[in-house]
């Protein structure tokens, strides 16, 4: 093209040789703006590469996270349980201590009546006679 320009007649030259740099401008900015946009492109690839395998990563550490967290919580519960049964069972001996104690106090003012009783009617005879 711009061989055939420059053979032209001057006044039709001077128009096409004005074009053809403002094609050529042209060009060279989209040239340059596909050059950009590519290695744009290439990064965002290499960059989404990246994220999927630290995505990868960050899903493997977090299933890993939920299953030790899974296991913690399961061994939780077993110590929640047994220490539910221990409690339990503390809670009846220490019923069954006080039930006994009770039991005792009765049985201890018994013998303290009977006995007061008995020394009551020893004196009273002994006196008496």
């Amino acid at each position: 093209m711009d061989l055939e320009a420059r053979s032209l007649q001057p006044n039709v030259k001077a128009v096409l040789l004005a074009k053809l740099r403002e094609y050529k401008s042209d060009l060279n900015n989209l040239k340059s703006e596909h050059k950009r946009l590519a290695s744009a492109n290439s990064n965002q690839a290499a960059r989404d590469d990246l994220l999927e395998s630290g995505m990868a990563d960050a899903m493997s550490v977090s299933t890993n996270q939920r299953g030790r967290l899974m296991m913690s919580t399961e061994r939780l519960n077993d110590l929640l349980h047994g220490v539910d049964d221990n409690i339990s069972k503390s809670k009846k001996i220490l019923t069954n201590m006080s039930r006994r104690m009770s039991r005792n106090k009765w049985i201890i003012s018994s013998i303290i009546v009977v006995l007061v009783v008995a020394i009551a009617l020893i004196l009273y005879f002994k006196l008496s006679k």
